[in-house]
């Protein structure tokens, strides 16, 4: 299976950087590049890519907004994943809360570049859960919004919320699968259950529910 990639940045020397990297490996291929926010959501509805990596940061229509489009039309599976400068960024929050399953540095390994792009395509988180975590208590922490629950949460059973619980703790569902004495088969059926009534797209997602519904607190 070949990966098909968008690369979006307003540098034209990044994203010549990101193909030269991605376009080394057999099963990945770079269908497209866009300066802008714009231009990138018009060649997801045009090419169709499996992961689009998109800058935060970018004149006319941002990363963020171009996420948020991108994600909430029915008909497009791309896996978005935000690059940015810095792993401290104020706005990587609100990309995962835009639909993004993630973000990378732009100063990555190379090795490490290409693993995550093969993890999107798969629906694996791309933030470690230590990191995801970190970001979502300080978010919420300083939110001056109320929370609220978001559709689908009252859908879960109570089996299904004690996996969400620890989907959003960082533990794999091997980890989840020792932890409640289930097998890992029956754990991944609550997890996919757990989406489709979320209406989530990955692991990264439903944290991100899990923490704005108040169903997970922060340092919990």
């Amino acid at each position: 299976m070949t990966v098909r990639v968008l690369l979006a940045d307003d540098e034209a020397l990044v994203r010549a950087g990101l193909r030269m990297i991605l376009e080394a490996e057999a099963d990945l291929e770079v269908v497209g590049e866009a300066s802008d926010g714009v231009d990138a959501l018009r060649m997801c509805r045009d090419l169709h890519p499996d992961v689009a990596l998109l800058d935060i940061r970018m004149p006319g229509l941002d990363g963020i907004q171009a996420a948020r489009r991108i994600t909430r039309e029915p008909e497009n599976r791309t896996a978005v994943v935000m690059l940015t400068t810095f792993d401290a960024d104020e706005h990587v929050v609100e990309a995962l809360r835009a639909g993004a399953s993630g973000f990378l540095l732009k100063s990555m390994p190379r090795d490490q570049l290409v693993t995550a792009v093969r993890a999107a395509v798969s629906g694996d988180s791309l933030l470690a859960p230590t990191l995801l975590r970190r970001l979502l208590d300080d978010f919420v922490s300083r939110a001056r919004t109320p929370l609220t629950t978001a559709p689908g949460v009252d859908q879960l059973t109570p089996r299904e919320e004690e996996v969400l619980r620890l989907v959003a703790r960082g533990l794999s569902n091997a980890e989840i699968a020792a932890a409640l004495v289930l097998g890992e088969g029956t754990v991944k059926t609550h997890v996919a259950r757990v989406l489709a009534k979320l209406g989530v797209r990955d692991r990264v997602q439903a944290v991100v529910v899990a923490y704005e519904s108040g169903l997970v607190r922060p340092g919990g």
